[in-house]
């Protein structure tokens, strides 16, 4: 059995069970009364057999489970209680302590029945919405409109939700009334976007219900446990292969029509020079195949006809943006190729900054992710993609360019595939233990690198914040234990779990029709010091202000989450002790930051952050909402005039764009003059 190790944020098992399914009327008047089919119940019973026998986290199915289940599936379809009402969740109280047994013998009749008066009462607001676009409204009464109501109870009644409803679509009004368009525009603008949300509530199927149970049910083991239907389940390889095969064109559902929103540079659709943004697919066939009607569909399901195995052939339909559906499409004929999502990629970039009369050159290397082709890998390909690739590519320009020093930057990075985690480590440090992985047997096992070259020798310093995660903590916290490089930022996102992904038709041959997977926590990682990530993260050795609270982001939010814990250390060389170094590199940067306009800036970012955090309605009063935008609007042009003074660049207007090469990083600019310091300051310990 093929399986795939990743840290991101499976074995065959089955339960016996001699309950017989309890029967459950699921159709709801005013849904698309959606019922599961047979391989559903036939998964569900297996993926319960499996999280309860061999995930890492040993758990029982029971009562107490099926609570959390129960309202994190309330949670899943309406966090936010807009939707239901009181008498809903009083009906379903019923089932709150009896999803353990329906997911043993495979019954999803409650669970839908759930499923379904959610689509229900979601198209009920919508029809609602439209039918108060009749009316005129009053924008100078001072009334409020509360879009965050995750702490206010259920609506008593249908007319407190009407109520709350009717203010959202006061909102919307006001909102583009402030652009100023006309009455008549924003009328029509809104009913466009309340049909189009209806139009895609009626294209929900049953595996859209099913994947949101089953996330219920997997989150209530552990965060990172996770069962992904087929859709999800490609879109999630394609993330860690970051590559696929079809034409090269990002796709959007627009008004019932599949719309070109980007192409690839270099992909099929690029090279036929026939296709254009906002253009609309409306056909497409096989080959010479018949063409199939695609207007009205769901998005996933199009895409699934669209895209297809390199060296084929697909033909498309196409209007332009203006065309209607009385026009003559064109067709156009592509061959699918295997496209590589670049713009996701390793990226590089060349920095320079000049101290003491003295210029110095760094080398930016920026990791969205830690990403491999395994398709690619397990057909032999010596050139299948991955991060390290990658990063080797980067680095030997970069050290052609001669530069002084190398800025790995991790933030926003949420991990991926655990070798890759390793091997990136390895062009750094000779060799040596890299992680440590304990499984769910309890077995401890040392990973490491093997290869004793190093690909760059000279000064590293690594980026990581809150987002920075589980892959991203491996690497970052090996080149801190080794102390090969400076780690900068905020601390890390706090994931120390492994997951394995396994296709569902590897688990059974019943399954053999999709390509579904389940993603399931088989190990925990451990630092090489023996301390895990779990909770804690990585620590930077110099720290910025976070904007983002552990309580409310990061794995210590999670109610699920694994315990932190340690384990013994492994036995590894330091390739220097920076103790020193960075006690004088911190000096050095708190001198910077007392004196620092961004460092005073970002402070005051994470005061009304915490701030909005707190608010929880917007006011309906034309003048009071207006007054609201122009102060914070002239707050940011006042900041950004104030940036570019300092920068020697001109200053701008309220009419002005910024140009996107003026952006400005204050933490990746704040990092260059840390390893400035690091490399130019006679006063700095330096191994």
């Amino acid at each position: 059995m093929l399986k795939r190790v990743f840290l991101g944020v499976f074995i065959a098992a089955t339960i016996a069970c001699t309950a017989a399914p309890r029967l459950q009327d699921i159709d709801v008047p005013g849904s698309n009364n959606l019922k599961p089919d047979a391989r559903q119940q036939k998964v569900a019973k297996e993926i319960a057999g499996l999280v309860t026998s061999i995930n890492y986290k040993k758990i029982s199915l029971n009562d107490s489970l099926s609570g959390v289940i129960f309202d994190n599936y309330i949670e899943g379809m309406d966090g936010n209680k807009s939707y239901f009402l009181a008498a809903d969740i009083k009906d379903f109280e019923k089932y709150r302590f009896t999803f353990d047994d329906d997911l043993k013998n495979g019954d999803l009749s409650a669970a839908f029945f759930m499923f379904n008066t959610y689509q229900k009462r979601f198209n009920e607001r919508l029809n609602y919405s439209l039918k108060q676009l009749n009316q005129n409204f009053d924008f100078t009464k001072p009334d409020a409109y509360v879009y965050d109501r995750e702490k206010l109870g259920w609506f008593k009644n249908i007319e407190e939700s009407n109520q709350s409803w009717g203010r959202k679509v006061k909102y919307d009004y006001l909102n583009l009334k402030l652009t100023a368009q006309k009455d008549s525009a924003i009328k029509a603008s809104l009913k466009k976007r309340y049909d189009n949300l209806l139009s895609q509530s009626n294209k929900i199927n049953n595996q859209d219900a099913f994947q949101i149970f089953m996330s219920a049910f997997t989150n209530a083991v552990d965060p990172h446990t996770g069962y992904f239907n087929p859709a999800n389940a490609a879109n999630f390889n394609i993330d860690m292969a970051r590559s696929l095969e079809g034409i090269g064109a990002t796709l959007a559902s627009e008004n019932d029509f599949v719309t070109i929103k980007s192409v690839v540079t270099g992909g099929p659709a690029d090279k036929s020079k026939q296709l254009k943004i906002d253009d609309k697919i409306i056909g497409v066939a096989q080959g010479s195949e018949e063409f199939v009607d695609v207007i009205g569909w769901r998005l996933d399901n199009a895409i699934e006809l669209i895209r297809g195995k390199k060296g084929t052939t697909v033909r498309l339909k196409i209007l332009t943006k203006s065309q209607d559906l009385s026009a003559t499409p064109k067709i156009v004929t592509m061959v699918r190729e295997k496209i590589i999502l670049e713009d996701q990629s390793v990226k590089k970039k060349i920095k320079t900054f000049t101290k003491d009369g003295k210029t110095y050159n760094y080398g930016i290397i920026e990791i969205p992710a830690f990403y491999a082709d395994w398709a690619e890998m397990q057909k032999g390909n010596p050139n299948y993609k991955s991060t390290t690739r990658d990063v080797k590519i980067v680095l030997d320009s970069l050290k052609l360019a001669n530069v002084d020093g190398i800025i790995i930057d991790l933030r926003g990075n949420g991990g991926g595939s655990l070798t890759e985690a390793i091997d990136l480590t390895g062009l750094f440090i000779k060799e040596g233990p890299v992680v440590q992985v304990k499984d769910y047997r309890g077995k401890v096992e040392v990973d490491e690198d093997e290869d004793p070259n190093i690909l760059y020798t000279g000064p590293i310093a690594v980026m990581i914040d809150r987002f920075s995660a589980s892959a991203s903590e491996i690497f970052a916290g090996a080149i801190q234990d080794y102390g090969r490089g400076i780690i900068v930022g905020n601390t890390t996102y706090g994931k120390g779990t492994v997951q394995s992904a396994i296709q569902m038709k590897r688990i059974n041959k019943e399954f053999d029709d999709k390509d579904d997977q389940i993603n399931l926590t088989m190990a925990k990682f451990y630092r090489i010091s023996g301390s895990s990530t779990q909770h804690k993260g990585v620590v930077p050795d110099i720290e910025f202000p976070n904007i983002f609270p552990a309580d409310k982001y990061g794995e210590s939010s999670e109610k699920s989450a694994l315990p932190w814990d340690e384990i013994a250390s492994s036995t590894y060389t330091k390739v220097a002790d920076l103790t020193k170094t960075i006690a004088g590199l911190k000096l050095n940067h708190e001198n910077r930051m007392k004196n620092s306009k961004e460092f005073t800036y970002l402070l005051q970012d994470i005061k009304e952050f915490n701030k909005k955090d707190t608010v929880v309605s917007l006011p309906l009063n034309e003048v009071a909402l207006k007054k609201q935008r122009d102060e914070l609007e002239d707050k940011n042009l006042k900041r950004e005039n104030e940036r570019r003074i300092t920068r020697g660049l001109p200053v701008i207007t309220k009419k002005d764009e910024i140009v996107k090469e003026d952006n400005f990083d204050f933490i990746q600019d704040e990092t260059i003059k840390i390893i400035t310091d690091y490399i130019s300051d006679p006063k700095i310990v330096k191994k």
